[in-house]
């Protein structure tokens, strides 16, 4: 039994917070009230000036299980997850092997439930190997409880497969999760073509590569009556094409974005620092203001953090040759924080939205809210703290992020899913 004293309560409904204090029993928040009588054997917390909110949801991370458990395992992942705060995942599939069958999933699912705290979900591939050739096994991956098919890090290469694959899918009631990029055009895929990708000598990779794969994925799901979602928008163009198409209403498309495309520039590459270098890459400060914009406008239903480590080995060689990828489940919550609630470019309301409702309802899964009733998935947010991400504090096992020894505003406090505190501080 546990009673949180004098909390200030976050919804997605309202940019007001409501202070109060919440009474949780047995997994269930049994009373929301002013003063509430403390009651027997009940522990109590003093919650004063800290926000209490529905717990995050990252539809977008990759635990590297099977394959590459050098850099992440589904153990380490979760568990990053719940020190910023998210207690739901939806893993990628560009493992190895890929996730592309009945028996890849079951495995991978099997594996989490034995070595994660919160639970952790996962898309299957389109098309065998993520080769773009042939269908997957989506039959046997969808009564494993697979709802999102992406081949995610590439393209689905060729259009008339993913059209099948979207009239065959669609009928299951799955969709599809779509990694925007034209390789021929997107060259190493190291970094905006621009400015800095001359000044440092280095090939870029056109936003073009991206929107023009936005539009044609988009045009599919149209044909087939299937839902598509854009990954990891990263560009003016194609923030408006996604809010062109959603204008006419008639395709069912969702989209996320990034905080890292929100927060950096291709500017912050500076020496060649690879923590920056990511795909799609870091783009201009008008892209980032559009996708801001697009984010407090609702053309992004979601926020996802694309969490990809690497190993330190990976990340120290050369710019063009270092992998794409930036962690950021331990990071996401106090970076959106510090960068856009304290200086009130948007609220708690447009966070539980945008990274915890949403996600949720991407998936089919059901929504958690600081209601008497419902079932404990919160977190308890201290605005007033800060938070250093020195390498001891990252639960992640790599830790490639621009944040790495940097101190932010604001601190996640306590995370608790139904009868059991996942993290105290």
């Amino acid at each position: 039994m546990l009673l949180l004293q004098n909390a200030r309560i976050a919804s997605e409904n309202s940019p007001l917070l409501l202070e109060g204090d919440v009474l949780m029993v047995e997994g269930k928040i049994q009373e929301i009230g002013s003063a509430l009588a403390i009651p027997a054997g009940a522990r109590v917390i003093d919650a004063r000036g800290r926000v209490l909110m529905p717990a995050m949801f990252d539809a977008h991370v990759h635990f590297r299980a099977p394959g590459f458990e050098n850099k992440e395992t589904i153990t380490t992942g979760s568990e990053a997850a719940i020190n910023g705060g998210v207690t739901g995942v939806v893993m990628m599939p560009n493992t190895r092997p890929a996730l592309d069958s009945a028996s890849s999933v079951a495995s991978v699912l099997e594996n989490a439930t034995h070595r994660s705290r919160i639970p952790v979900y996962t898309s299957g591939c389109v098309t065998k190997n993520r080769e773009g050739k042939q269908l997957a096994e989506i039959e046997g991956m969808r009564e494993l409880g697979v709802k999102m098919l992406t081949d995610d890090g590439d393209t689905t290469s060729d259009p008339a497969v993913l059209l099948r694959a979207m009239q065959y899918a669609t009928e299951f009631g799955m969709f599809f999760a779509s990694h925007c990029e034209v390789p021929e055009l997107a060259g190493p895929r190291a970094l905006n073509e621009g400015v800095m990708s001359y000044r440092l000598g280095i090939k870029g990779s056109p936003a073009c590569a991206e929107e023009i794969i936005i539009d044609r994925d988009i045009r599919l799901a149209r044909a087939a009556g299937a839902h598509v979602h854009i990954q990891h928008v990263s560009s003016k163009e194609g923030m408006e094409t996604i809010r062109w198409w959603k204008s006419r209403g008639d395709v069912k498309v969702t989209a996320e974005v990034a905080p890292h495309h929100l927060l950096f520039t291709d500017e912050h590459i500076g020496d060649y620092d690879t923590n920056y270098k990511m795909n799609p890459p870091l783009r201009t400060q008008a892209d980032c203001d559009a996708l801001l914009e697009g984010l407090i406008e609702g053309v992004f239903d979601l926020i996802a953090t694309d969490h990809a480590p690497h190993t330190p080995f990976e990340k120290a060689q050369d710019f063009i040759s270092a992998p794409n990828g930036i962690t950021g489940l331990d990071t996401a919550l106090v970076s959106l924080y510090h960068f856009f609630v304290e200086p009130g470019k948007f609220g708690w309301d447009l966070v539980v939205k945008r990274y915890s409702a949403e996600p949720r309802r991407l998936m089919g899964l059901p929504v958690p809210t600081i209601e008497v009733g419902q079932e404990v998935n919160c977190v308890l947010f201290d605005p007033a703290a800060e938070t250093t991400f020195t390498r001891e504090f990252m639960k992640s096992k790599s830790q490639n992020t621009p944040f790495i020894d940097q101190t932010l505003k604001g601190r996640v406090d306590l995370v608790i899913l139904g009868a059991e505190i996942l993290l105290e501080r």
